[in-house]
């Protein structure tokens, strides 16, 4: 039932209108009633019904002389409109379009959909960039806070990013993903917790430091302090596929088979792109195998510890899981920073606390996927990505396979040096300080692999996969000191800050601005 009111002017003029409640016995329901009148000084308003005299209802009060009739809106003195479409009782009339003007509109066929067209002379509408915070408001922004925009600024514009992932995962806010660039970038509003720069090997991370955890003082030296080294192969016949002597896949599957870990975050080979390396998450000995061998670029290993993403590959609760992780040195040494602190990394706190078992690469540097593959193999050199079967880097040579096994490319790897990330030389960890094992080629004969077993934890993955290895004592131990003591002398003439193990484990970024030349709060400009 509707429920009518009614508001009429009273004497005199000037006064408020009285407001009449209904009875409940006269209009409510009736269809002999018209609808309610408004009146403005005893004046039908114009647009409502109840005027009859004219067609439109206006009464001549709105200036249009009775000439503005019919389907046309009707003005209102206030400036306003009556409803369009509608006749003075309110019934709704055939419905009439307006067609759009022509050369007015935006084609976006031909531009930019994002663009903007007609833009008042001298009217800015471009989105202003942080600098517009110092407009906002005078509270001073508390001591200690480090955003993602330094880090993008320190690294990541500074092409110093070796594409780890560690501040992805480092994020309590998941406001950090990755571009399709492959570099992280800021998908939401950052809160300034310092926690992305902290952990960057590039950045906060003193990544040197962090050597201590496996092996003491001794790890400033040579290849560190480990427990035990060998050269060994694995004899199984899935080798052919692998890289070297097949190390990381066996032990991979031992620790599957015995239980002792539920997957292993390694690298696959994506399905958009031939030779592009993406992280996946392996639960069998059977996909552990199908996926040896090695990629020449990063998956940003850390950004992809997101369980939910790898729930349904899990047989067990998410907060039980037990993982291995296969990764380069300064991976290892961004998992081990984000373990050491029981802070809340959201989204990927079930997998920073997984982690279980750490495999290092034996790495000097890693490529740039579009660089190394795109152009310098097929562009600069002819050979189509999808015809190759293997890539290794031994003894200086980079090396391409065809599917065949025959040999496509064998050149200095220093000739792809442009390829590689310019953060890799800052690095003076060949050997992986971190891991709890460390596999390559560098101090074995062919066929065979390098491992050298640095904590107790790495020692139980050995043990049980030794009984199906042929193995012996390291054969050269000084190649591995030699590659190292190089890398080192790399990293120390690339490094614009000191190189010191024993200083804090956390540089900030005022320090690392002064001496990189980086600018101090980005965020406060237009950055």
């Amino acid at each position: 039932m509707t429920d009518r009111r009614y508001w009429r002017q009273v004497a005199p003029a000037d006064a408020a209108p009285e407001f009449v409640e209904p009875t409940a016995d006269t209009t409510a329901g009736r269809d002999d009633v018209d609808p309610p009148l408004v009146t403005d000084g005893g004046r039908p308003m114009p647009g409502v019904p109840g005027d009859e005299s004219d067609d439109c209802g206006c009464g001549e009060s709105c200036g249009c002389g009775g000439e503005s009739r019919g389907d046309e809106r009707r003005a209102r003195p206030d400036g306003g409109t009556g409803a369009a479409n509608v006749d003075p009782n309110g019934q709704l009339k055939p419905i009439q379009f307006t067609k759009p003007a022509t050369g007015t509109s935006q084609n976006v066929d031909d531009g930019r959909p994002d663009e903007r067209v007609d833009v008042p002379e001298g009217v800015d509408l471009d989105t202003p960039g942080y600098g517009i915070r110092a407009e906002m408001s005078d509270i001073e922004e508390p001591e200690g806070k480090t955003w993602f925009m330094e880090l993008d600024e320190a690294v990541i514009q500074a092409d110093r990013c070796i594409q780890c992932g560690t501040c992805v995962a480092a994020c309590p806010s998941d406001s950090i993903g990755v571009g399709d660039d492959d570099l992280p970038e800021l998908v939401k509003m950052c809160t300034g917790c310092s926690l992305c720069w902290d952990m960057c090997p590039r950045g906060g991370l003193r990544y040197e430091r962090q050597w201590k955890i496996t092996g003491g003082d001794d790890n400033v030296k040579g290849a560190g302090d480990p427990i035990t080294e060998f050269s060994a192969k694995v004899e199984d016949d899935w080798r052919e596929n692998a890289q070297d002597g097949g190390l990381v896949t066996s032990v991979l599957c031992h620790l599957l088979e015995a239980g002792e870990i539920d997957g292993a975050l390694i690298a696959t080979e994506s399905d958009d792109a031939e030779w592009k390396a993406e992280s996946f998450l392996a639960t069998t000995p059977e996909e552990c195998i199908d996926n040896a061998g090695s990629f020449y670029n990063q998956t940003l290993a850390l950004g992809n510890l997101d369980l939910e993403r790898w729930a349904h590959k899990l047989d067990v609760p998410l907060s039980e899981a037990s993982l291995a992780l296969v990764g380069t040195p300064c991976e290892i040494e961004g998992i081990r920073a984000l373990q050491d602190f029981d802070w809340d990394y959201a989204a990927q706190e079930e997998g920073v606390r997984a982690i279980d078992y750490t495999i290092a690469l034996m790495c000097t540097k890693n490529f740039n996927y579009y660089s190394l593959i795109g152009e310098l193999l097929e562009e600069e050199r002819g050979i189509d990505r999808a015809d190759i079967g293997k890539m290794d880097v031994l003894h200086g040579k980079m090396m391409v396979y065809g599917e065949d096994g025959e040999m496509l490319l064998e050149e200095d790897v220093e000739n792809f040096h442009d390829a590689a990330l310019k953060g890799c030389d800052e690095c003076a960890d060949f050997t992986g300080y971190c891991a709890d094992l460390t596999v390559g080629s560098v101090g074995s004969s062919d066929e065979y692999s390098s491992v050298i077993v640095r904590t107790e934890t790495g020692l139980r993955a050995w043990e049980l996969t030794e009984p199906d290895l042929d193995y012996h004592d390291l054969e050269d131990r000084s190649a591995v000191g030699k590659l190292q003591g190089w890398d080192k002398k790399k990293a120390f003439d690339a490094l614009q800050r000191p190189f010191d193990p024993d200083a804090p484990r956390f540089i900030d970024y005022a320090d690392h601005a002064e001496n990189y030349g980086t600018e101090l709060h980005p965020h406060e400009s237009d950055h």
